[in-house]
């Protein structure tokens, strides 16, 4: 890439937008080679480098580019960037996010030169075989630290190098990592070969920063503040005790570590796995203990106000249906409720707030400064910080999406609104959440002030980029005085000098360290091209050794050889009428939905040309088998909202999946049954299966193993529903995917997704009438119907004359006596 004219094509860039700095462009050299994890300080220019390398490729490759960042306002404001630098028409450079519905994206897509868009939302609709990367020539990850575990970019990656047919991938970071551990694995997940940092100390970069001056200042809490807390910790040593007990722990100090609770978590979780009730309680206990310490770290460093409001969101919790055992202990406790009392007795003022204030009026009248953002971790605490500094200054708040534990959040344009005017000098002081720490073009501010310390060194340091930028700025943590607020504060110090380091001895170290990473992450790309396909060949020939024994024309019935059906329904089923999938679309970035059915009731399979097809319900993306299978060579995956089960395979099978716990819960769940939901099921498909996931079914919530073998043995014979156990989640998608294979390939069927539960008939209707009575079962119920004709009569019949009734014995003839003939109060 030369660096005359800002090294691009003079037709993408609009002229003079951009400021030339060497940096950028030596960034963007790099970048345009080959796959590249860009780190750069805050605020200088990040996403510039991803767009001099984007309208590079897109001259000379052609194609088109992606860019994903993890938040909405993110996208947004790069949408707005690039729309402003870039001679690219306006409708070319289009926005995915939850907001835009799933049709439209797969529309979008098409004609789109670049796509801005949230990770959630195209790994959706890659799941959903909505979009194709095949022509992505530039891929950009903005903040991509996040690039662990199963976060979305991880599975987004690992398609763009399996399916794009010249990729090539930018990774942007100011915080990439707390080791070189750490950054080596985003690398790794992302593919990344190539490692370019740019730090303050270079002479390039030094002239666009200044010096930060971060102080911090400790408060002491009131005596009231402290007898709230001793009062939870009185609890939490009592519930310690009792985990002590179980051998999982050496110590009652409630100031235990995180580190300690998650260990002891694993080893409940280890005796709950080997069917050991005591597991089960002691885990109950260990999630009350987690709800009473973040009950104290609110009142030790947030605010009174906000542990009131968390104990009012945990009574509301207690009364609902289905509450925990863990929250309904808790609110009862003689001493929670005590602290309670002095909760919302309490009338005086958090000292942090008063210090927040004084620190506002230095900042913003003695040292004549134009704008503050204040940061919380809490939503309250900024509701109330908001409400408390509006007497004094003009303040206006920013906090994310949707409604999270009964705070309302702001909508997308409500936050842009917000940034805007704080832009624009409309206000002073910006209260925010994390929302705003990370990546957000927040202007230039005065003054930076951690209402708490943070723990980590990346959200640290992307917090104080806020300042600094083109003058001398300031960072002030308050900390309340021998709280974990002080742990906090040292643990955060720690890490930031520790990356400092890293970061300086990763440039300095930039060749051996791009040998090691290049070599793993050309392994990676291999696997990335190896790993779709190897799995479904073996998958494939395990289902082709078996197609003679699974003829038609005989041989011994195996797991997947789904036969005629003994209901005499063949194979066509008794499918109802179908009709359009409902749209859903989640709050925050989920993004799936059903597409119209055909006029026939048959969904259509659009873009599916060769290969087997698994229809997925939208509701299974929270694990990893719609993504697993989506990797599958020679499988195709497509979302629906599907209105009964949770995966098509053909026209005559669809899935039911239940995980241990869940199957157990659906059996006492009176509002949503699992029966019912398996009634609907096997109305709508010829072969209904039912898959139960995990070993330890019969150690669920303390219910009697023969409760569940009842209910295993319901689903076999009186629903006439194939019920099959798998170990986790992989074993679940071999499962799948074998059948799907089988039904398509060797019995050569095709998808159709029956739409809307079926209405039970007449009949149907009378038995659950009658089997709701007492708890007896459908086949009972029909046997009453039979024997007395009507539901009538069932009802008004005498004992005598219920205990001739095959399968009546004295004990349910009296509960229907009972139940029937008794006045209700």
């Amino acid at each position: 890439m030369a660096t005359e004219a800002a090294g691009i094509d003079r037709d993408l860039l609009v002229d003079g937008f951009l400021q030339r700095r060497r940096y950028q462009l030596q960034l963007a050299d790099a970048a345009a080679d080959e796959h590249t994890l860009v780190c750069l300080p805050t605020g200088l220019g990040k996403t510039t480098v991803s767009l001099l390398v984007t309208a590079e490729r897109l001259s000379e490759a052609g194609g088109k580019a992606l860019f994903l960042a993890p938040t909405k306002p993110l996208v947004q404001q790069h949408a707005d960037f690039y729309r402003e630098a870039l001679r690219v028409p306006d409708d070319e450079i289009v926005v995915f996010t939850g907001d835009v519905k799933p049709d439209d994206r797969a529309a979008l897509w098409d004609d789109a030169r670049i796509v801005i868009a949230t990770p959630q939302v195209v790994e959706n609709d890659l799941v959903g075989n909505r979009i194709s990367l095949a022509d992505v020539t530039h891929l950009t990850f903005d903040e991509c630290h996040r690039a662990t575990g199963d976060y979305a970019y991880v599975y987004i990656a690992e398609r763009y190098h399996a399916d794009a047919a010249d990729p090539l991938v930018t990774g942007m970071s100011a915080s990439p990592g707390g080791d070189t551990e750490e950054i080596e694995t985003v690398c790794e997940n992302l593919g990344l070969v190539n490692v370019e940092v740019m730090t303050e100390e270079d002479a390039d970069v030094d002239e666009y920063t200044h010096d930060t001056d971060v102080q911090w200042e400790q408060v002491t809490l009131p005596d009231e503040v402290l007898a709230i807390r001793d009062a939870l910790n009185e609890v939490i040593t009592d519930r310690l005790e009792k985990l002590k007990q179980l051998g999982v722990t050496n110590t009652t100090n409630p100031d235990l570590s995180q580190k300690d609770l998650n260990k002891m978590r694993g080893q409940l979780k280890q005796m709950m796995d080997n069917d050991r009730s005591d597991g089960y309680k002691g885990m109950s206990t260990h999630a009350e203990v987690m709800k009473l310490r973040r009950a104290t770290e609110l009142v030790e460093t947030q605010s009174v106000e906000s542990v009131r409001r968390y104990f009012e969101r945990q009574r509301e919790a207690a009364r609902s249906s289905g509450a925990s055992k863990a929250s309904q202990r808790m609110v009862a406790d003689p001493k929670v409720r005590e602290a309670m009392r002095k909760a919302e007795s309490f009338d005086g003022l958090h000292p942090k707030f008063s210090k927040a204030r004084i620190l506002l009026a230095e900042t913003l009248g003695i040292d004549g400064g134009e704008r503050a953002i204040l940061f919380t971790e809490s939503r309250d605490t900024a509701e109330a910080l908001v409400e408390f500094l509006s007497a004094s200054f003009d303040v206006r708040k920013f906090v994310g999406q949707g409604d999270k534990d009964g705070s309302d959040g702001m909508t997308q344009t409500e936050q842009q609104e917000t940034l805007d005017e704080f832009k624009a000098g409309e206000f002073e002081v910006l209260v925010s959440t994390s929302v705003a720490e990370e990546g957000l073009d927040v202007p230039e501010v005065d003054l930076v002030c951690f209402y708490e310390p943070v723990p980590t060194a990346i959200r640290s340091i992307q917090r104080k980029g806020r300042t600094g930028r083109q003058a001398e700025g300031k960072v002030v943590v308050l900390m309340a005085e021998d709280t974990r607020d002080e742990a906090f504060f040292w643990i955060s110090r720690r890490r930031e000098k520790e990356m400092a380091s890293q970061l300086a001895e990763l440039k300095a170290a930039t060749d051996d360290i791009e040998d090691s990473v290049g070599d793993d992450g050309q392994a990676g790309l291999d696997a990335f091209a190896d790993e779709s396909g190897g799995d479904a060949e073996a998958t494939g020939d395990a289902g082709g050794a078996n197609e003679e024994t699974d003829a038609d024309d005989g041989g011994d019935a195996g797991l997947t050889d789904f036969a005629a059906d003994a209901r005499g329904e063949g194979d066509d089923g008794e499918g109802g009428d179908d009709g359009e999938g409902e749209e859903s679309e989640e709050s925050g970035d989920d993004a799936a939905a059903a597409d119209d059915a055909d006029d026939d009731g048959v969904v259509a399979t659009a873009g599916v040309e060769d290969g087997v097809e698994v229809v997925v319900d939208q509701r299974e993306l929270d694990s990893s088998i719609a993504k697993d299978l989506s990797t599958r060579d020679g499988l195709v995956t497509r979302l629906e909202t599907l209105a009964v089960g949770d995966y098509v395979l053909s026209d005559r099978v669809a899935v039911e999946r239940k995980s241990a716990a869940d199957f157990v819960d659906s059996m006492l769940d009176a509002d949503r049954s699992m029966f019912e939901q398996v009634g609907e099921l096997s109305r709508a498909y010829a072969r209904p299966v039912m898959v139960v996931e995990g070993t330890n079914l019969y150690g669920q919530r303390d219910i009697d193993p023969n409760a569940i073998r009842g209910a295993l043995a319901s689903l076999a014979v009186d629903f006439d529903v194939s019920v099959l156990r798998t170990e986790d989640e992989a074993d679940t998608t071999e499962l799948l995917a074998t059948i799907a294979r089988r039904e398509q390939e060797t019995r050569d069927r095709e998808v159709s997704v029956h739409g809307e539960k079926t209405t039970k008939t007449r009949a149907e209707q009378q038995e659950y009438v009658v089997s709701s009575i007492a708890d007896i079962g459908p086949v009972t119920a029909r046997s009453l119907l039979e024997h007395f004709g009507t539901v009538e009569a069932v009802m008004t019949a005498r004992e005598e004359d219920l205990l001739e009734v095959d399968g009546v014995g004295q004990v349910t003839a009296e509960r229907i006596r009972e139940v029937v003939g008794s006045k209700y109060e």
